[in-house]
């Protein structure tokens, strides 16, 4: 039994939060992502694709960030994210 491939929409999930302006003077990221700090002193990396202004990845640093979206990049891109993560009491919503 194959199991399919993780995609970069299973990462981004049902409805990725998508940024509203891209500033013009964004530095791409291995042409492919932004980083930019929340206003809570956060960081988000922003996709390029599929979606222009995915928020993808946050983390207290930057380099963590920077770290962790490549590497999520990379797995995805080589097929292996899968080797590398699982899901864990999933739900499809809270009832309160």
């Amino acid at each position: 039994m194959d199991k399919k491939k993780s995609t970069i929409l299973d990462s981004l999930g049902k409805n990725p939060t998508i940024e509203e302006s891209i500033p013009d003077d964004v530095v791409w990221i291995d042409d492919a992502f932004y980083i930019k700090e929340t206003r809570f002193g956060l960081f988000t990396s922003i996709l390029k694709e599929p979606y222009l202004g995915a928020n993808f990845i946050t983390g207290g640093t930057y380099d963590g960030v920077l770290k962790i979206t490549r590497w999520h990049l990379q797995c995805l891109q080589d097929g292996t994210l899968d080797q590398y993560t699982r899901s864990v009491n999933t739900t499809q919503g809270v009832k309160l």
